[in-house]
């Protein structure tokens, strides 16, 4: 019986709300439950008879004045037990707690050569990467210098500016046009310009406003030829200058004209530096065929 709390028995809340009920609150909790437990209501049940006299055993109980005092203090150092009971439980799982985090921080790594061992492993990757890199560029600077060697086949090869180099300028010509309509594509350019000799190669500068080309002729006097006429599409026509104009031998001084200076102002410095870049890999493809 020391285990049976009374309250629950009647279907009423135990510990402290179970102390403040009226003994009228009591019986009437007791009515109702013994209306529920009787015998006659449970012919059925075997324990019905017991657990109708467990009933009216707690109704004494908590009937009774000074049983239910005793009763309600027997609650009271229970729920205090329970409750230093718990403590000590959460006490004794924060030292586990504690000590397991102690030794886990003894037996871990130094937080400095941790650090270390992190910028090592960094500096290493980086380190990759950057050849990964250079590797790529490397690679793809290979595959551009290659295009002209294929394409510069046959080119001559007389010194340029008392270098012994493999291109004559006198063959180039600087073409341009302005992007409008279809535009020019190196095969339509390499057509146009065969009319006048055969074409050796064409090279076209990708831009945006302007488009830009080098066509190298076979022979000088093909190049001379090209420059003596109008080409392209009257809508969009093409402006042809000799890379180097041709050297005119046993001929009287002339003042020299500004003409092609002001020509070749029109192609503009990023159209130079594109030819000077593809004069050279033209050239060193010329050397490697020697």
């Amino acid at each position: 019986m020391d285990d049976i709390d009374h309250y629950k028995i009647l279907g009423l809340p135990s510990g402290e709300e179970g102390a403040k009920f009226t003994e009228k609150e009591i019986s009437k909790a007791y009515r109702a439950k013994a209306l529920e437990l009787h015998p006659d209501k449970r012919l059925d049940d075997p324990d019905a008879h017991a657990n109708f006299q467990i009933l009216k055993s707690s109704y004494e109980i908590l009937k009774d004045e000074k049983a239910r005092k005793l009763f309600d203090d027997l609650l009271r150092v229970k729920r205090e037990h329970q409750r230093r009971h718990l403590e000590r439980d959460s006490k004794r799982q924060k030292m586990v707690s504690d000590l397991e985090a102690r030794e886990r921080a003894g037996f871990a790594p130094d937080a400095a050569a941790k650090d270390r061992d992190e910028e090592e492993r960094i500096a290493r990757k980086l380190k990759e990467e950057i050849a990964r890199i250079r590797a790529m560029h490397a690679n793809k600077g290979a595959a551009t210098a290659s295009v002209p060697k294929r394409e510069s086949r046959g080119v001559g090869k007389e010194s340029v500016g008392g270098a012994k180099l493999g291109l004559d300028k006198e063959k180039v010509l600087k073409v341009s046009w302005e992007k409008v309509g279809e535009g020019y594509t190196a095969q339509r350019l390499r057509d146009l310009f065969s009319k006048f000799g055969e074409v050796e190669d064409v090279v076209i500068k990708d831009a945006k406003k302007r488009g830009s080309a080098l066509v190298v002729m076979t022979t000088k006097d093909a190049a001379v030829a090209a420059t003596q006429t109008v080409m392209g599409d009257l809508s969009n026509p093409l402006l042809v200058l000799p890379l180097q104009p041709v050297a005119v031998t046993d001929a009287p001084p002339v003042q020299k004209s500004d003409e092609p200076d002001r020509l070749n102002n029109l192609i503009g410095a990023s159209y130079q530096t594109f030819e000077d870049s593809v004069l050279q890999k033209l050239q060193k493809a010329a050397q490697k065929r020697k």
